[in-house]
């Protein structure tokens, strides 16, 4: 039985007030953006004035085919509209909720317009304010930097994100006025704070104290180095990625970009991208090297520029074109840019990825963005899709979609049906939820042939390539077809034995559980890390160690199982052993981020372990400036203080905290928020104000991050409202503004 979320069922009525019913039981749109003209002014103070002025002039044809005179808009909660005209004239309208399911609401502007035939066209203006309580990656006024993204609901427009088919794309005009030292970046040609469009798009704006420098024709933008400069050679490396992937890009879908390409290095919203602007993380460049998620990042928003914005992408299921095929062609890119190594691994984290939420998600056609997995399942088992079409149809795969994309519009629907031939692959795949498992038993030797049994639980026939491995290395292939809720068998004519028979090599068809696809089975989960970690979490360093080679044997660019076994080794004593393979990771193509702040931080430990104070103090610092995740920042800093002899906080940092302590425990929410940069860190801001009644800050050591940045560790002892006095270490982030150091983050805080 197909099963259909009631969040999916509930997101389809949402736009029933916006959208009539097709014949078809398809939800058919009422109103088209062909054009979005929007004005926004930033307030000079972010910290005090919390909302930005906007105009947004939307151009809407009615594209259904009936006569309207109702329109309904969807924007944020949090803006407070003052007007709408339709074609110069005032319009009535009244304001709504709704649910978007979870916790989440959004506003409604329903409003009267005078009638609009089929066809045919009006201009609305809106004009409203829009507050930001708390900052996050989706929305943010702070003096660290002002950011509004598509999904915060900033401007409105007919059709909401969640909506099944995909949200509003259209060309677009943006202007920003903003303080003067500030810097704006959007899509499209760029003159002064105004940015033309022309290709789909959301608007979207990032505004800061950056810089910007233009490198192989690629433009990269980066907060302000305080006493400092960006790397270069990390510049030039970002810009020869961005370029190559869409030369790559482009001659696979047979276009050009109409858009520049811009690579923001933001503080928050990583991963977003549009029309050829991608958002990336700022620590990329103090990073030892680019990181393969900033690396996937840059790569996958390049292909979305394409698929979404020149190629606009629409009706049920484009996630599965805008995300999967995105990530596909990600993938296919990465191995021809850094081999086939590291590609299968790019690929063994996404079918892992996937697999955590195979039991439970929608089929492809009904997800939308409303469902927490949107993003794991259309883009993860979009890819399998995607590369199961192409292994099956070969040059001509590219070919059909250039020629379903000629008009410039791509649709799952057409697509499908110009792959017909793999209908029953592609009804599974799309139409229905995963429920297929392909197993292989142990390869059986006799009479000079090895025959391996093959099992299929999933309802519809798979057809698939069986690889045995040999003694002496060979590998032999065979094409099997495994029919429905029953059985097979590949047979190998080969005096050799057989050491390893794996089903479905290329992994097209996706499955509830990837374990069982070899055998012998070694590794028994579908997760490879877990396979290692839980022996790792046990404290079992040798059984850690034996399965983490196991996993590097299949994978050797599998970078984060790499230092799980360095950090085995090291937990038995093999120092040598356990640096040679840190180094390995330093040595590498595309680690990942976390593995290259576990590798500083293990590289720190053995050296203060053979009493090299200095180098261990730089692996330290350098894994806390990866800022890849909690565990190597609270590591890094322990390391730090256990050498000893750090240099002091300069005198303004010790002052901001003796300032911060005073307002900790000075009962009133004005003096808090005055040392706090405008809208962070606003949950812990609030827990202070209310609850403090002693509050000790003893800093311990500073470290400068990027010239605007400052870690301080420092151990801190407080007593809050009827509870006991508590004490620990805690990592706070102060970030340099216009007035003065203030608190943007709290990165660790280990008090208790």
């Amino acid at each position: 039985m197909i099963f259909r979320s009631a969040l999916v069922f509930a997101t389809a009525i949402l736009f029933a007030t916006s959208a009539i019913v097709s014949g078809q039981g398809k939800i058919a749109l009422t109103w088209e953006v062909t054009k979005y003209d929007i004005s926004a002014a930033v307030p000079s103070d972010v910290s005090s004035s919390r909302s930005i002025d906007v105009t947004a002039v939307l151009s809407l044809k009615n594209v259904s085919r009936s006569t309207y005179s109702r329109l309904t808009m969807r924007i944020s909660e949090d803006a407070e509209v003052s007007s709408v005209t339709a074609n110069g004239t005032a319009a009535d309208f009244a304001k709504e909720q709704e649910s978007t399911g979870g916790s989440r609401s959004i506003q409604r502007i329903v409003s009267r317009i005078p009638a609009v035939a089929s066809g045919q066209s009006v201009t609305v203006t809106v004009r409203y304010k829009l507050s930001v309580k708390e900052n996050s990656g989706l929305a943010s006024l702070s003096p660290i930097g002002t950011q509004f993204l598509p999904t915060s609901f900033w401007y409105p427009t007919p059709t909401s994100w969640f909506y099944t088919g995909g949200a509003d794309f259209a060309p677009i005009k943006l202007a920003v006025t903003v303080p003067a030292g500030i810097k704006v970046f959007s899509s499209g040609t760029a003159n002064g704070g105004v940015f033309d469009l022309k290709v789909f798009g959301q608007p979207f704006f990032v505004a800061g104290e950056y810089e910007s420098t233009i490198l192989n024709g690629v433009e990269i933008a980066f907060i302000k180095r305080a006493g400092g400069a960006a790397p270069q050679a990390r510049l030039s490396e970002i810009a020869t990625l961005a370029s190559k992937a869409n030369a790559f890009i482009g001659g696979k879908l047979g276009r050009t970009l109409d858009a520049p390409i811009r690579i923001l290095c933001v503080k928050r919203g990583a991963g977003f991208s549009d029309s050829g602007t991608i958002l990336i993380d700022d620590s990329v460049l103090v990073r030892d090297k680019l990181d393969s998620q900033a690396a996937a990042m840059i790569i996958e928003g390049v292909a979305k520029s394409y698929l979404g914005n020149v190629i606009k992408v629409e009706g049920d299921g484009y996630g599965v074109i805008r995300e999967g095929l995105s990530r596909y062609l990600g993938n296919e890119f990465i191995e021809q840019e850094y081999g086939e190594g590291v590609a299968a691994v790019e690929r063994l984290q996404q079918r892992t990825s996937y697999a955590t939420i195979a039991r439970r998600d929608a089929p492809l056609n009904i997800v939308s963005p409303v469902d927490g997995y949107y993003y794991v399942a259309t883009a993860n088992k979009g890819s399998l899709v995607w590369g199961h079409l192409a292994e099956t149809f070969g040059s001509n795969f590219y070919e059909v979609l250039r020629a379903r994309a000629d008009d410039g519009v791509l649709d799952l629907a057409e697509v499908r049906a110009s792959f017909s031939t793999a209908k029953p692959y592609l009804d599974y795949a799309i139409d229905q939820i995963t429920q297929m498992n392909l197993m292989v038993g142990l390869p059986q030797q006799a009479n000079g042939q090895t025959k391996a049994a093959l099992r299929n639980v999933g309802d519809i026939d798979a057809i698939v390539v069986v690889a045995a491995t040999t003694a002496s290395g060979k590998v032999l292939r065979k094409n099997v077809t495994i029919v429905a809720k029953s059985f097979a068998e590949a047979v190998f004519d080969t005096p050799e034995k057989v050491v390893r028979v794996e089903v479905d090599e290329k992994k097209s068809y996706p499955q509830l559980d990837y374990s069982d696809d070899v055998a012998p089975r070694v590794i028994d989960e579908t997760d490879a890390i877990l396979y290692i970690k839980k022996e790792f979490d046990r404290q079992k360093y040798p059984e850690a160690s034996k399965n983490a080679v196991q996993v590097l044997e299949q994978y050797p660019e599998y970078h984060d199982a790499r230092v799980l076994l360095a950090r085995s080794l090291l937990a038995q004593g093999k120092v040598t052993e356990s640096q040679r393979q840190y180094e390995q990771v330093l040595t590498s193509k595309l680690p990942s981020p976390q593995s290259l702040a576990w590798t500083e931080l293990g590289l720190g430990e053995i050296s203060a372990k053979t009493n090299q104070t200095a180098e261990a103090a730089d692996h330290f610092r350098k894994a806390i400036a990866a800022d890849a995740e909690y565990g190597t920042t609270l590591g890094a800093v322990r390391g730090l203080i256990a050498l000893g002899s750090l240099p002091q906080p300069d005198a303004s940092i010790n002052s901001f905290f003796t300032n911060f302590d005073r307002a900790a425990v000075s009962n009133s929410k004005a003096e808090v928020q005055a040392i706090i940069a405008g809208g962070e860190v606003a949950r812990f801001a609030v827990n202070v104000a209310g609850q403090a009644q002693e509050w000790t800050t003893s800093t311990v050591f500073a470290q400068e991050i990027d010239g605007v940045d400052i870690l301080v560790a420092a151990n801190v002892n407080l007593r809050l409202i009827n509870k006991e006095p508590e004490n620990g270490i805690a990592v706070f982030r102060l970030s340099r503004t216009a007035g003065g150091l203030k608190l943007s983050g709290v990165e660790v805080f280990e008090v208790g």
